[in-house]
């Protein structure tokens, strides 16, 4: 096996119920606790005990309301419902860390690109480098209707609208403040120079933003960006704007196509293969011998609700799947065609006929569809060495079961393992989150998209 060095991201969401629906009954499971600012500074803390690169926070706008065409399965359960905003809690938990990144969800499509330029260059500042921004379009009508729509927007007009947002953001970022505009000059009256501070005029299809960044640079300018399409018109996104690509399967041989289909797709874009990190969705239950690792899983499975994963994935595949009988087929040929469901459905299936209810809801023992590893800290590492060398991956994402209670083994027990192996670090690297990911420099790579827009000088006004 190789000695690749795996980059690890907490998984988390500012609710109780997140991917592993129902673990929220369990008397241990502290997740009802998310509204008070100590269970994510504590949080914190653990994650940066165990040397993790970040903590990943997801969110949605709207509600999950297919399954049985309401919410009461996604009320009762508390299946992302309530939820916070995620970018309040960042600047507390950077307080409480020195090295720990934040990647937070944020979805453009309701949102002005001006005032998201300045919350997280905000955010860049107060946390020294150390924030990303996980970029979605949104996939729920629910939120269309919310936000004041009939429908949500299609989907591959959607990556067309956020094609050119992230050109007015990198425009703002990388390119409204020259590096040496600011001066902090007391003695001359001059904090920053107005000849290198210019300002952005963006007229395009969708957008239309004349003004100056509000803020100064922070120090990575355009926070590390991670993106989650696996469609076509999703990966062509991804490989050029993405830097961490989040993936999700149940097959290594399926995950390696998309892999190699993003990073030689990354190639035809101009930029090179390990320009792109991919980071896996996974579940772990680690004990300290095998036995009380299947008994853990089987205590959790007890609190867990299959019937809630099914709600949520029948949000993201927009199909009801309270109609469907246990036999029958996911996405059946001729069936209901959602907006999600392209690849909501294949990351279960890999493209394959015949995956039925039952077969998903044997795979949500524990209330959630990510590969799940149970056993103790050498088969965890085997199984998550396995993956990084079979499927090409550089990383996952770890999702909570019990929390922090999940957490805190995985530390405890599965990151001394893959210290020994020398696939995990053993002290944080210096600097921002981006040198810690790639090991360059602050800012945007030269083969970036964004890197192009760092000259305004030849806009048109």
């Amino acid at each position: 096996m190789s000695k690749k060095q795996i980059i690890l991201n907490a998984f988390n969401m500012n609710c109780v119920g997140h991917i592993n629906h129902g673990l929220w009954t369990h008397p241990r499971d502290r997740s009802t606790d998310y509204r008070k600012l100590s269970y994510w500074t504590d949080l914190a803390k653990l994650l940066e005990r165990g040397l993790f690169d970040g903590l990943f926070i997801a969110d949605i706008v709207g509600v999950y309301d297919i399954y049985g065409r309401s919410v009461d399965v996604t009320l009762k359960e508390s299946v992302q419902l309530p939820v916070n905003d995620p970018m309040m809690l960042v600047s507390a938990m950077a307080a409480a860390t020195r090295n720990l990144g934040f990647g937070i969800t944020v979805n453009l499509t309701y949102e002005a690109p001006y005032l998201l330029a300045r919350r997280f260059s905000t955010l860049d500042h107060l946390t020294e480098g150390r924030i990303g921004w996980n970029i979605v379009t949104g996939y729920l009508d629910s939120a269309a209707r919310a936000m004041g729509s009939t429908e949500m927007i299609a989907h591959d007009e959607r990556y067309e609208r956020a094609d050119e947002y992230l050109d007015v953001l990198y425009k703002l970022w990388e390119g409204s403040w020259q590096d040496d505009a600011v001066l902090r000059d007391r003695a001359g009256r001059v904090f920053a120079d107005p000849s290198k501070v210019r300002k952005l005029h963006h007229h395009g299809r969708y957008y239309d933003v004349e003004g100056y960044h509000l803020c100064e640079p922070s120090p990575q300018r355009t926070p590390v960006l991670f993106q989650a399409g696996s469609s076509g018109r999703g990966q062509a996104f991804a490989v050029r704007h993405a830097e961490c690509v989040f993936v999700s399967s149940q097959s290594k041989e399926g995950t390696r196509k998309l892999v190699n289909a993003l990073r030689a797709q990354a190639v035809e874009a101009g930029r090179a293969p390990g320009d792109l990190k991919i980071i896996m969705g996974i579940t772990v239950v680690v004990g300290r011998t095998q036995r009380e690792a299947e008994e853990k899983f089987a205590e959790y499975a007890r609190y867990a609700s299959p019937e809630a994963g099914l709600a949520h994935f029948a949000a993201g595949s927009g199909i009801d799947y309270s109609t469907y009988a246990p036999d029958d087929e996911l996405a059946p040929p001729g069936g209901h065609k959602g907006c999600g469901i392209e690849s909501s459905v294949q990351r279960v299936t890999d493209g394959k006929r015949g995956v039925t209810v039952r077969h998903l809801l044997d795979q949500m023992q524990l209330g959630g569809r990510y590969t799940t590893i149970v056993g103790d800290a050498v088969q965890v590492a085997d199984a998550l060495q396995s993956w990084v060398d079979e499927a090409g991956i550089d990383g996952f994402n770890l999702t909570r079961t019990v929390t922090p209670e999940s957490y805190e083994d995985f530390i405890d027990l599965v990151i001394p393992e893959l210290q020994s192996r020398g696939i995990y670090k053993t002290a944080y690297a210096e600097g921002t989150l981006r040198e810690k990911l790639f090991g360059g420099g602050a800012r945007l790579g030269a083969r970036h998209t964004g890197a192009a827009f760092r000259d305004l000088s030849g806009q048109a006004t």
